[in-house]
């Protein structure tokens, strides 16, 4: 009998939210779990990164100062320019600091020994969400007033009387509730999702390596889905970054806008 029971394997546990939970690296404080430390980590490799990248500027550019150029032209002329329009060199820092953050603590989630997106925990979404929600608000009521700036968002012009019963709630909950809400949620759920699913095909790619011959010829699609599901991962990483940082600007950009 003890026998059988040792012959038995504990059947495969499915990844859930409780891998996305940490113990302290040392002491009992938040601050020192794993994705607090990844995104000091980032903070310091993305200042290193750009300091090195623009500490000797050449006119025909390093390779490293072509990756920083690089990075840094993309933001300002494809999203700060083209997306707010003539003001929008004094909102450049704050997107390129979203851009740049956001981005790397994606990436983390495919990098060796790291393998963890740290916008996979909601509250970090939610923290960057709130210095973005801030500023819009804060850009419109500066240039517009507060009573202009909840005028023109609740009472559009040209609509029925009636319509405003009904549309000046719905515009309220959009700019203080939904817009908030989506920004943060996008991201988290995206890098959560996809972590997931990497952690699904490698452990499941792992437990049928070890089970009969016809679950190890299984494994190798579960590993190869692993693999291939890191490049696609990859894509949505950079692309989050993008959107969230995208958005961003477009809220900037109607912030500033005449009307709403």
């Amino acid at each position: 009998m003890n026998l059988l029971e040792g012959a038995v394997r504990p059947g495969f546990r499915a990844p859930d939210a409780g891998d996305f939970v940490f113990p302290s690296i040392f002491g009992d404080s938040v601050l020192t779990t794993k994705p607090v430390v990844l995104v000091f980590f980032s903070v310091i490799l993305i200042s290193t990164f750009f300091i090195a990248s623009s500490r000797k500027a050449l006119v025909v550019p390093s390779k490293i100062q072509f990756a920083g150029e690089m990075v840094y032209g993309f933001v300002r002329n494809e999203i700060g320019k083209d997306v707010i329009g003539s003001e929008f060199q004094r909102f450049v820092p704050f997107l390129f600091t979203i851009f740049t953050f956001i981005l790397t603590n994606n990436i983390f989630g495919i990098i060796p020994l790291i393998q963890f997106p740290t916008m996979s925990r909601i509250g970090f979404p939610v923290s960057i969400t709130i210095f973005v929600y801030l500023t819009y608000h804060f850009v419109a009521i500066r240039k517009h007033g507060l009573f202009k700036y909840l005028k023109d968002m609740c009472f559009m012009p040209g609509l029925p009387k009636f319509m405003y019963v009904i549309l000046a709630p719905l515009e309220l909950a959009t700019y203080f509730l939904i817009r908030p809400l989506t920004l943060a949620m996008r991201l988290f759920g995206n890098m959560f999702a996809g972590h997931l699913l990497l952690i699904l095909f490698t452990l499941g790619g792992e437990y049928m390596l070890h089970d009969k011959l016809i679950m190890q010829l299984f494994s190798v699609f579960s590993f190869g889905f692993s693999l291939g599901f890191t490049f696609f991962e990859f894509f949505v990483q950079c692309l989050q970054a993008y959107i969230f940082t995208l958005l961003s600007a477009l809220y900037i950009a109607g912030a500033l806008a005449d009307q709403h």
